[in-house]
């Protein structure tokens, strides 16, 4: 398994700016993770390199909502929840930058969700 740096975190877009102690914070909960490629029966949204794929663990019961499915093989980052949950209730600043980050990701998911659905809702019926 390949250690997580500090310095291997802040080159991922959803971390890019976090300061380097919060980094180290996080590098602790974090592992190297590789997922295969695969096929999904309905997709809702199609997210690329550097996006954040799950929230759930952040929010109450803590439990994935969503599925994901990989279209080609990933590698990338895990952080182990409740570990970072438990380093978020100590450091009030660490906590609001993962929160902010989520946010900003829920946003723009649901701005591109609320498109799809205005584009699929004006289709004709039995259309596509």
């Amino acid at each position: 398994m390949i250690e997580v740096t500090a310095a291997g975190l802040a080159a991922h877009p959803f971390l890019h700016g976090m300061s380097p102690d919060h980094l180290a914070v996080l590098a602790r909960a974090a592992s190297d993770v590789a997922f295969p490629a695969g096929q999904g029966l309905v997709p809702i949204d199609t997210i690329g390199m550097g996006e954040l794929v799950g929230w759930s663990w952040l929010f109450p019961p803590f439990m994935w909502a969503f599925g994901a499915v990989a279209a080609s093989p990933v590698e990338t980052f895990e952080f182990d929840a409740r570990t970072v949950r438990a380093l978020c209730a100590v450091d009030m600043a660490l906590s609001y930058e993962v929160t902010w980050r989520v946010a900003r990701v829920l946003t723009k998911r649901l701005k591109s969700t609320r498109s799809r659905l205005i584009t699929v809702s004006m289709q004709p019926v039995g259309a596509g």
